[in-house]
């Protein structure tokens, strides 16, 4: 019988960080990013469960008596409820509904262009967008569906009567989800285009060998090919399913537009920081977290009994 072979000595934990230093290094500000605005501010979430004054410490914060459920009640209990969840979920809904197959079939009619110059373009004026301010996007969409803006004129040179679009509720999530497309579809793709690359050409050669047109290459090696990186993106974006972000619809809305508009996020940060209301606010926000965290659970439980794919 032959010898076992001995056991290779591992390197102690001094010698790996003097040898991989710099990647550490590199580490160091994603890690404290982290840290310091996402793991640190959960100490937070105990104000929903506490009658507390902010302002009076952290010491006072942490002695105030408790009022368990009291505010999540509340909030259920708020007439304004169901509106403001039938406004989040249907612009979530529909965001993923158009936004989320956008950057795949961006990225997919981008893998079929065989002229780089042209592909390079077209990412350039797809990413551009997303590189550009919230605040001079909301400006130039203000500017864009104004009564003398460049929608209007153009329905206009058309024979349509000009519309003032902001200040119709019912435009409101067209809008704002046309612009969300227009701003992150570029930048989705590239995920998509690396997960793209990742594809051996073999397959497609063999396809093409086979008989497959474009079509069959597309359906039968590129699809599975690119299907787990759309599983995963479409569970984490499940987990955001209660919401929408503050800051753009802040920008854009109006108090004619405040039935389609308000999302349980405005209302948070009314509530929050322009009414001092942190305790229900807090309620409110870690109300929506749940929400989101259940859906993750349910949709990773549901890809990994359908398929093989799941983010755990």
């Amino acid at each position: 019988m032959a010898p076992a072979d001995p056991p290779l000595d591992r390197p102690s934990l001094r010698r790996r960080l003097e040898r991989s230093k710099y990647l550490y290094l590199l580490f160091t500000g994603p890690f404290l990013f982290y840290v310091l605005f996402e793991y640190a501010p959960m100490f937070g979430v105990l104000i929903a469960f506490k009658e507390i004054k902010v302002f009076r410490g952290l010491i006072p914060m942490l002695t105030a008596p408790n009022v368990g459920f009291k505010y999540f009640e509340q909030y259920l209990a708020d007439p304004y409820f169901w509106q403001l969840v039938r406004n989040t979920v249907l612009i979530r809904v529909l965001g993923l509904a158009i936004g989320f197959p956008a950057p795949i079939i961006l990225a997919l009619m981008l893998n079929e262009v065989r002229s780089d110059p042209f592909k390079r373009t077209i990412q350039s004026i797809t990413y551009m967008p997303h590189f550009i301010s919230l605040v001079v996007i909301c400006g130039m969409i203000v500017n864009f569906v104004a009564t003398d803006g460049v929608v209007n004129n153009f329905l206009a040179f058309l024979g349509f009567e000009r519309t003032p679009f902001l200040v119709k509720p019912e435009w409101f999530r067209p809008i704002y989800i046309a612009s969300d497309v227009w701003q992150d579809v570029g930048w989705g793709s590239i995920i998509y285009l690396a997960a793209l690359t990742n594809i051996d050409p073999q397959i497609y050669e063999a396809a093409a060998i086979d008989g497959a047109g474009r079509w069959r290459r597309l359906r039968h090696v590129t699809w599975p090919g690119i299907l787990p990186t759309v599983v995963i993106l479409f569970i984490l974006a499940l987990g955001r399913i209660m919401e929408v972000g503050y800051q753009k619809i802040i920008l854009l809305y109006t108090g004619a537009t405040y039935e389609t508009a308000d999302v349980i996020n405005t209302f948070v940060y009314r509530r929050g920081l322009i009414e001092s209301d942190f305790a229900y606010a807090t309620a409110v926000g870690l109300f929506t977290s749940v929400i989101g965290f259940a859906f993750v659970i349910a949709a990773n439980r549901i890809s990994r009994a359908v398929g093989e794919t799941s983010l755990w």
